[in-house]
């Protein structure tokens, strides 16, 4: 405790926002922003809810005015989010005017400061990169009030993006699958309540920022599970695009495809097993698979 009391300190002595949220052992701390609160399953890096490399994988509530709010499996070796979980329940109007925070529970500092973020991304990071910008995993346009909001605006949930890929084809899906889950994604105990489990995550490279700090991915990837109470069903859904520019192409849009297709999409580029939802997004062996377009 008293660590963590002088990191704060020093980070505000050195101007850095921070989000008090917590750095823990076991996801089962924050499991409610998971399907059948259970976390994916990434072989030898998230299994049975719990980092299987703490040195490089760690797990983070994030807890923002004294609640927590979602979740992130971070890598402190690329200084970018595996993924961050949450739970979609409606959203509020507005981008909150807050600075970009970090986590002071992922550093371990001396007293001198020499390198304030060895483990993390931060603000600077950013300054001298053109075309990129800090791309939200849980976006702020899918939180349901504005504290959760600005709870996202910490740099352990955001990676390098694509300015034009970020605020184009990318923001486009984030927006019709925001208006899918408020029309079909229902809490089974409350139909008239809105909820669906979302992950959002991203696949590093072998690129960097400038600094040489921070990975660039390739690609990125969001997926939800929701019930749907009009026909009784568990339904899921999946995208996932490249991490390029996208000023010559201005009109593309990402494809809906299923949560399958994803899991096998990342078991091959990470060259690991991936489960994202516990039974595959199902109370049962039968499952339905949903499309928007």
């Amino acid at each position: 405790m008293k660590m963590r009391l002088f990191v704060v300190s020093m980070l505000l002595v050195l101007g850095f926002p921070f989000i008090m949220s917590e750095v823990v052992d076991s996801f089962n701390i924050c499991s409610q922003f998971f399907f059948s609160k259970q976390p994916p399953m990434i072989k030898s890096i998230l299994e049975n809810s719990v980092s299987q490399d703490n040195n490089r994988y760690k797990l983070i509530c994030q807890r923002y005015k004294n609640a927590y709010k979602f979740a992130t499996l971070y890598d402190t070796k690329n200084r970018i989010p595996v993924f961050s979980a949450y739970g979609y329940i409606g959203h509020c109007k507005g981008r909150p005017h807050i600075p970009w925070m970090i986590e002071p529970q992922l550093e371990a500092l001396d007293s001198e400061m020499r390198e304030p973020c060895v483990k993390q991304a931060y603000s600077g990071d950013y300054w001298a990169q053109k075309n990129f910008t800090r791309g939200h995993l849980f976006p702020n346009g899918h939180a349901n009030d504005k504290i959760t909001a600005k709870s996202t605006f910490t740099l352990t949930n955001t990676v390098p993006q694509y300015e034009n890929f970020n605020n184009g084809s990318w923001n486009s899906m984030e927006k019709k699958v925001r208006s899918f889950m408020d029309s079909h994604c229902h809490d089974k105990d409350n139909p008239n309540e809105t909820l669906a489990y979302v992950l959002t995550g991203s696949v590093p490279s072998k690129n960097t920022l400038l600094n040489k700090r921070v990975n660039i991915p390739s690609h990125m990837w969001t997926v939800f599970c929701c019930y749907n109470s009009s026909d009784s069903t568990w339904v899921s859904e999946a995208h996932w695009a490249e991490n390029i520019d996208e000023s010559e192409d201005q009109d593309k849009t990402i494809s809906a495809k299923s949560l399958v297709e994803l899991q096998q999409f990342l078991t091959k580029v990470y060259n690991r097993r991936f489960k994202l939802f516990s039974n595959d997004c199902s109370e049962n062996k039968q499952k339905k698979v949903i499309y928007m377009y």
